[in-house]
């Protein structure tokens, strides 16, 4: 029986006061955090980028995302767990790379996810930079079709840099190569980034909906929803850098005129109610640029409490219902 991931190593042992389970093979859990701290490095220094300390980070600060799990949320209309208490909420730790077997990282986070829905569960993901999304979006081949939506201030296009065709610049190209793959929605594009004229003519052939943030500034995320096709099974990558630097200082490439919270709340609760929200990974946090109340990591437990509760609420986790 593999080993596929490891405990938290220093401070929180779990995110939001969770159950720790690393046998995954067999596991039975309806919301499953999961740590993919490294994805594929463009070279040695980005290895060990500070990308790679974001989950710790995120569930460092559990005690300020949610004081305690049992009090009233006005956010999600209820406590964390909806007073569920046959809800089973677990965090699987993290998928750690073995550098005498390079890249078998992504194998081992893919069998991961794998584990997590074949026992039923929600996977959400604790990145790493935003080359951690496809290894993971690999595992729904038998949940599709998928339609994935993505916030981020970049495209995320590029075919390959340095050779390197999996990392941070490329996960929406490469997910659009993935037959299961049906829609593939990106909101709140705004500034520069990697991308080039080629790979935004390669995003408007493929057909993805772009919505730059002044867009959604101008029509507001209730018409950015209508335009997403309902009924859809929904696989929601968030990069931090997509939100506005007021709310997520702790990124590379802060750009203003982001996604506030307010609107990525609302795209987390239509989506929850549009359809099925499959899995979600959060990405591109850089602890070291936190703020002293470490803004940025509270946002990011912010929105996963919001995608926790909204989906109890919506009865994904009622055991009368189709698993």
């Amino acid at each position: 029986m593999e080993t596929l991931t490891v405990p938290p190593g220093v401070g929180h042992k779990t995110l939001l006061y969770s159950e720790l389970v690393t046998q995954l093979e067999g596991m039975k859990a309806d919301i499953a955090i999961l740590g993919m701290p490294y994805g594929s490095a463009y070279g040695p220094r980005s290895f060990t980028n500070d990308q790679t300390n974001a989950p710790q980070a995120i569930r460092d600060v559990t005690d300020r995302i949610v004081r305690a799990p049992e009090h009233y949320d006005f956010d999600i209309d209820g406590p964390m767990l909806q007073g569920r208490s046959d809800v089973r909420f677990v965090d699987c730790g993290d998928v750690m790379p073995d550098l005498t077997k390079p890249g078998d990282h992504h194998r081992k986070a893919e069998l991961a996810v794998r584990h997590i829905l074949k026992g039923g569960g929600l996977p959400i993901v604790l990145g790493g930079d935003h080359g951690i999304t496809n290894p993971i979006l690999r595992a729904f081949d038998e949940v599709g079709p998928i339609t994935l939506v993505q916030v981020d201030a970049h495209l995320d296009w590029r075919d390959e840099v340095d050779g390197v065709r999996d990392g941070l610049s490329s996960p929406i190209r490469r997910a659009s190569e993935l037959p299961f793959v049906k829609d593939i929605i990106q909101i709140g594009l705004r500034a520069q980034g990697s991308g080039r004229p080629t790979e935004y003519k390669a995003a408007v052939d493929y057909g993805a909906t772009l919505i730059s943030a002044y867009e959604l500034h101008e029509v507001g995320m209730r018409a950015v929803l209508d335009r997403i096709p309902a009924g859809g099974n929904y696989y929601l990558t968030i990069d931090a850098d997509g939100l506005d630097p007021t709310i997520m200082p702790a990124v590379d490439g802060p750009a203003p005129g982001g996604v506030t919270f307010v609107q990525a709340r609302a795209l987390i609760h239509g989506l929850v109610q549009k359809g099925r929200v499959v899995g979600m990974d959060i990405v591109e946090i850089q602890p070291a640029k936190d703020t002293a109340t470490k803004l940025t990591c509270v946002t990011a437990g912010r929105l996963i409490v919001n995608l926790i509760g909204s989906t109890i609420k919506a009865g994904y986790f009622d055991k009368k219902s189709a698993r």
